[in-house]
């Protein structure tokens, strides 16, 4: 099931919950999506709203729920909402830069050492 967050329900290790707190504190258009089953969360897709385009800003699911459909899921739950999005990822990371050239996503920039020395790929699916 899909939903939004609900702090309270956040108990798994692997989400940082005071980072995310922290964030819809300072960010007025922060939202997060939550994948659940058994009232236990499995994953999440933690966004920016702003407007009329959308960037999402972190997508993680449970090391032992990975490779199950979860990562597509929320972000096919969010293309729903059909307006430009951006995001960075790494330029190692295979896995979810596949995931987001098939549902769309073209390459449009490199930003150099962005993330601690490891060059980023700027993303977007208009």
């Amino acid at each position: 099931m899909i939903s939004y967050i609900d702090f309270d329900k956040i108990t798994n290790s692997f989400i940082n919950k005071e980072y995310l707190e922290k964030e819809f504190q300072n960010n007025p258009y922060a939202k997060c999506l939550i994948y659940e089953e058994n009232n236990q969360v499995l994953g999440y897709l933690y966004y920016s709203d702003i407007y009329d385009r959308i960037e999402i800003n972190q997508i993680e699911v449970e090391e032992s729920n990975r490779s199950k459909g979860i990562g597509s899921k929320l972000l096919e739950y969010l293309l729903k909402e059909d307006k430009n999005i951006t995001l960075e990822v790494k330029e190692t990371n295979d896995i979810a830069i596949n995931l987001y050239k098939k549902y769309g996503f073209k390459e449009v920039a490199k930003r150099d050492k962005y993330y601690q020395g490891i060059d980023g790929i700027l993303m977007e699916r208009k």
